[in-house]
């Protein structure tokens, strides 16, 4: 007799598995849709906040700037930067990253053009403490918004060609703000004032682009289908039921994890400030013509690019995440040293570049750490609390280089000490083994 069919046995029919070729489909879509815009606000990003490298070519002495003073109103960004990165974050939480991410960049738009209309030591440092406030949040707002995006096999990799934009910004902005340089005089305007204007205004437009092309989430993705929608969202629900995050911002602020983490970040972020705001006046105190400067701080930030990549595929192979970040600090600070160390040119712009690589890599490495512990608004405010702790290196890498530089007459005792703190870096990540045995 042939088998009855009871009226609800359909409802145990299994839907169709999710292929690997969807989620991968949907990876790709997802990343080139995001990834490039990101990329490229954190390129002006970047430029907007080191680009004042290139400017002091001419403004500290139409402006009367000393070494010390110029390196306090580099850096002091930094400290409009910390103090508002935690909220900033946690508002991106509340509000969603489209609309919050298209605030910053208009904002940090609007601050770095108005630095071109400085007159002196003291507005200098108004406008730049502004600029801090205005872009505070952006940098740790997508290393969460991305969480939300990509799982963690994937992360590294996709974090490595959003933090590409950093050597880029170095690699292209030199050359370009050399050559902005030499507009000094068109419509009654310093070169350095308008060097400002062009280079800050365009995050106000790309501000605009992210309201229409941002999403919050795979599940708000107009150009993403149902399956992919439900491809992404399956693999972030699956690696959130099986983890064991802290979820609240209260139990973030409680795990030693996000000090230590903080503390690392404080300080490679010192070396890699510290190098990039002085390197033009390096090379020219070198002896290095200013139209070829652009051109030959490129070097370093070209074969870093390419460092970075590499690195990047390697850890997300390998999984070793804390180890790799010890060596590439290790890495960063022999290379300061042996740049010290070396009278001639080309040995010690090497030296530059394998510190460069070092404390860029690290940088992208690092950033993958804090997702493996911490989820939600815990993601949230940890990693802005993390980034903003590290931000302050910002501010105290540029004022130090140019403390010991009034105090020396040269750039040797600064690199020492950048060296010393890479190494202190390394240690920390070391201690971070302790906790995190699995990373």
């Amino acid at each position: 007799m042939a088998n009855v069919t009871t009226p609800d046995t359909h409802l145990s029919i299994p839907q169709p598995e999710i292929t690997s070729e969807l989620q991968q489909r949907a990876m790709k879509k997802a990343a080139w849709r995001l990834i490039p815009l990101l990329a490229l606000a954190y390129f002006f990003n970047y430029l907007d906040r080191t680009s004042v490298g290139y400017a002091a070519l001419q403004m500290t002495d139409q402006l009367g700037l000393t070494a010390a003073q110029f390196g306090l109103g580099a850096g002091i960004m930094f400290v409009g930067y910390c103090l508002c990165e935690v909220p900033s974050n946690l508002a991106m939480y509340r509000y969603g990253a489209r609309l919050w991410m298209a605030r910053i960049m208009i904002t940090w738009g609007l601050a770095a053009a108005a630095t071109a209309f400085v007159i002196g030591p003291y507005s200098f440092y108004v406008v730049r403490f502004l600029l801090g406030v205005a872009e505070a949040g952006f940098f740790p707002g997508v290393i969460f918004f991305l969480t939300l995006w990509f799982p963690a096999q994937y992360r590294t990799r996709v974090l490595a060609w959003f933090t590409v934009a950093t050597p880029i910004s170095f690699l292209v902005g030199g050359p370009l703000s050399i050559c902005l340089l030499q507009m000094h005089g068109a419509w009654g305007l310093a070169g350095w004032q308008w060097m400002f204007i062009i280079e800050g205004l365009p995050a106000c437009i790309l501000g605009l682009i992210t309201l229409k092309v941002l999403a919050n989430r795979p599940s708000e993705a107009k150009w993403l289908s149902q399956e992919e929608k439900d491809a992404l969202t399956g693999m972030l629900d699956k690696e959130k039921a099986n983890s064991q995050k802290s979820h609240g911002f209260a139990a973030a602020l409680k795990d030693p994890r996000v000090w230590i983490l903080s503390s690392i970040t404080f300080s490679f972020t010192i070396g890699t400030y510290g190098i990039g705001i002085w390197l033009p006046q390096m090379l020219k105190a070198q002896g290095v013509e200013i139209s070829l400067i652009g051109w030959v701080a490129a070097v370093p930030y070209f074969f870093s690019t390419i460092g970075l990549l590499f690195w990047a595929k390697h850890v997300d192979r390998s999984g070793r995440g804390i180890l790799n970040l010890i060596i590439a600090l290790v890495l960063a600070g022999l290379a300061l040293i042996f740049a010290v160390n070396m009278n001639a040119l080309i040995p010690a712009l090497a030296g530059i570049t394998l510190a460069l690589v070092g404390t860029i890599s690290a940088k992208t490495i690092f950033y993958t750490l804090p997702a493996k512990f911490l989820s939600g608004q815990a993601a949230a405010g940890g990693i802005a609390l993390i980034n903003s702790i590290g931000a302050f290196g910002g501010f105290v890498g540029p004022y130090l280089m140019g403390f010991l530089k009034d105090y020396t007459q040269s750039f040797t005792a600064g690199l020492m000490v950048m060296g010393c703190i890479l190494f202190f870096a390394a240690v920390m990540a070391l201690s971070l083994r302790l906790f995190m045995r699995d990373a």
